[in-house]
């Protein structure tokens, strides 16, 4: 068990979240370190040492410093989690690695991105990625259907990749209502012990 893990984040951030998530799932004592982006603290050379992208989240576990949260995320499940969230088979973590793309993909590209527009004021096309964001619910649906996590019967790191964008999809003005099996899988990881949540913002479908 480790002495000392650090997380650097920001409480709005659905990349860190998924870090901050995982953390609370394997009960891993983390002190939460806030970035303040809005004032530019990413880009400050303290914190472009840990990472020169200026990104959040950066872990800190015990003088091990990772940036990027699927590589943390694989870390994480590799030193920590027991064989439990990430398959040592060669279908398996292949399965997992396909959602780990996704996630930097087409979520990132999705969902992430409208919300950004609602939360951030990102200049981007809202029925563009609003669009995109249903293109891919609708495949995430279809596979969910009678399947509990995305890669079979128990949560993995794949789960925890895309949940937060997708659960926060509604903040920019993506419905969920459509996607049965989408919502029902959201309620299973959110019944996880140790399951923390990510503020949320009254935003999009989130302002009603």
């Amino acid at each position: 068990m480790p002495n000392a893990i650090s997380l650097f984040r920001h409480p709005l951030s659905g990349h860190a979240h998924r870090v901050e998530l995982l953390l609370a799932l394997l009960k891993l004592p983390t002190a939460l370190v806030f970035v303040d982006l809005a004032n530019g603290a990413h880009k400050q050379a303290e914190f472009l040492a840990m990472n020169p992208l200026g990104q959040v989240p950066v872990l800190d576990d015990n003088g091990t410093v990772l940036a990027d949260s699927n590589a943390i995320l694989v870390y994480l499940a590799q030193k920590y989690g027991a064989g439990r969230w990430l398959p040592t088979d060669a279908v398996g973590a292949a399965q997992v690695q396909r959602w780990l793309s996704i996630a930097a993909g087409p979520l990132a590209t999705g969902p992430a991105r409208a919300r950004l527009i609602n939360v951030f004021g990102a200049p981007y096309d809202a029925a563009e990625v609003i669009g995109q964001s249903h293109a891919l619910l609708k495949v995430i649906d279809a596979e969910l259907n009678g399947r509990q996590f995305l890669v079979g019967e128990q949560p993995s790191i794949a789960d925890i990749a895309c949940y937060s964008y997708i659960a926060h999809a509604p903040e920019g003005g993506v419905s969920l209502a459509d996607y049965p099996n989408v919502r029902a899988w959201l309620a299973r990881i959110e019944a996880l012990p140790g399951f923390v949540p990510m503020q949320r913002t009254a935003v999009g479908l989130q302002s009603a």
